[in-house]
C-alpha cells in the first residue's frame, strides 16, 4: 500500500472521528443555570420550575457551546403546511414559509412536572406577546368567507398561556443519563389576537380590508380557525429545541435522583435512541 493511499485513509478516518466527536459534545460538568432538584423531594415541582425558568431565560444569550440553536427569539422556521377541519365552518389549507416568531425570549414558566413513571413532562408557561410573520398561501373557507391568496401574513397573540406535555425515552451516554424528546404536543389560550393578511383576494383592496377587519373584531373565532396553524408552529419550534438542549445537557443536572435506562425500562429493554 503506497504511502499517498495511507495518508489518504488517515486523513478520511481523522475527519470522520471528529465528525462523530462534534456530534456527540455534550456537557460534563453541571453549569450554573440549572438549578439541580431530586424528583423524590417534597418541593421538586417548585425546584424544577425554577430550574427550566432559568433554562429558558438562559436561552436568551445563548447556551455555551451549543452551537445548534442559532437563535431562540427570534425563531425562524422555513416552511409548515397543515390542512385544517373538514366542516361547514372550517376547512383551510395553509402554508407558512420563512416564518419568524418573536416572544419566547420572554417565557414565564408558571409549573414544571415530570412523572417519574415515564419521566414525561408536563410544562406550563406563558408568553405575554407571541408574533408570528412570515409568507402564506391560504385556500379554504372560514365560516362563509371563501378565501384563497398568497401574500404576508401577521400574528400578534397577547398573553398566552401554553401547556406542553413532552414524551421522552431515557438513553445513557458518557456514563450519564439524558433524555432523547420524542414528541410534544400543545394545547393553549389567549387574551386576544391581532392579524393582518395581505393580498387575501388577489388585490380587491377592499374585500381585503373587511375580512381583515372582521378577523380583527372576531378573533376568538379566527384563533379557532387557525388553532392547528399555531400549535403546530409551538410543537415544531419546541420540539427543535428541546432535542438539541437534551442531547447536550445531561438529564441528570435537572434531575439528580433521576435512574438509569437500565433501571427504569430493565436490563432487557432497550433505551431510547437518539434521535
Amino acid at each position: 500500500m503506497s504511502l499517498r493511499i495511507i495518508s489518504s485513509i488517515a486523513i478520511v478516518l481523522f475527519c470522520y472521528c471528529v465528525r462523530v466527536q462534534c456530534q456527540e459534545k455534550f456537557l460534563t460538568d453541571p453549569p450554573d443555570y440549572i438549578k439541580s432538584c431530586k424528583i423524590a423531594a417534597k418541593d421538586f415541582v417548585n425546584c424544577s420550575t425554577e430550574s427550566i425558568q432559568k433554562l429558558f431565560d438562559k436561552l436568551n444569550d445563548g447556551i455555551p457551546g451549543l452551537d445548534s440553536i442559532k437563535s431562540f427569539d427570534p425563531f425562524l422556521l422555513n416552511r409548515i403546511k397543515i390542512t385544517q377541519g373538514n366542516s361547514n365552518a372550517i376547512n383551510l389549507k395553509v402554508e407558512l414559509a420563512n416564518v419568524q416568531i418573536i416572544g419566547f425570549g420572554h417565557t414565564h414558566v408558571l409549573e414544571s412536572i415530570v412523572y417519574p413513571k415515564d419521566y414525561s413532562w408536563k410544562t406550563t408557561f406563558v408568553l405575554p406577546v407571541m408574533k408570528l410573520k412570515g409568507d402564506y398561501s391560504l385556500f379554504g373557507r372560514i365560516l362563509l368567507i371563501p378565501l384563497n391568496g398568497r401574500g404576508e401574513v401577521f400574528l400578534d397573540a397577547e398573553n398566552m398561556t401554553v401547556v406542553m406535555r413532552t414524551k421522552t425515552k431515557l438513553y445513557s451516554k458518557g456514563g450519564f443519563t439524558f433524555y432523547n424528546v420524542t414528541n410534544t404536543d400543545v394545547d393553549f389560550k389567549l387574551e386576544g389576537l391581532k392579524s393582518y393578511f395581505s393580498n387575501l383576494f388577489n388585490g380587491q383592496k377592499q374585500l381585503e380590508d373587511s375580512t381583515n377587519k372582521f378577523f380583527n373584531d372576531n378573533w376568538r373565532m379566527l384563533t379557532d380557525a387557525l388553532y392547528t396553524v399555531i400549535t403546530q408552529t409551538i410543537e415544531d419550534i419546541l420540539l427543535d429545541v428541546l432535542r438539541k438542549i437534551f442531547h447536550f445537557i445531561p438529564a441528570n443536572f435537572f434531575v439528580e435522583d433521576i435512574p438509569t435506562p437500565e433501571q427504569l425500562y430493565g436490563s432487557k429493554q432497550k433505551s431510547g435512541k437518539k434521535i
